[in-house]
């Protein structure tokens, strides 16, 4: 079984609820990240994407006097300790692609749907060169 903290990222950037869109984008530009995790203190209670800011600057809003916070839906989490397939459900279900990780009430990690894709794949390619390493085929005579 793969876990949700065997391929997560331990670094998760942050952004402070008081902040504007405006700054979360330049903070996402300098970090080359497309979210970031909202916080009120020290508790995540939003995430924002570069979707997110797309759709500020689409509805005309300007981004440099929109909060981050006021967008914010229903932060979705998952547990360090959940399997992987639980968290591509989740993410499934929800319509989201980036998951912030806790652990006993705090921020850890996020996993995406990358994340995912790639422990997958590097799965699926370790089990191809185990069966490759088991066959042998018949030695044929003309």
């Amino acid at each position: 079984m793969i876990f949700v903290k065997d391929v997560m990222s331990r670094t998760v950037r942050k952004v402070d609820s008081n902040a504007t869109v405006g700054y979360a984008a330049k903070a996402m530009g300098k970090w080359k990240v497309g979210s970031l995790v909202i916080l009120e203190g020290e508790i995540p209670v939003g995430i924002i994407t570069e979707g997110d800011v797309s759709k500020c600057v689409a509805m005309h809003m300007d981004p440099w006097k929109t909060q981050v916070s006021s967008g914010r839906k229903h932060l979705i989490t998952v547990g360090l300790d959940e399997r992987v397939e639980v968290a591509a459900k989740i993410m499934s279900d929800a319509g989201i692609k980036k998951l912030p990780v806790m652990d006993e009430g705090k921020l850890v990690g996020m996993v995406t749907q990358t994340d995912i894709v790639d422990s997958s794949f590097a799965l699926v390619t370790t089990l191809k060169e185990m069966v490759k390493m088991r066959y042998r085929p018949p030695d044929f005579e003309p």
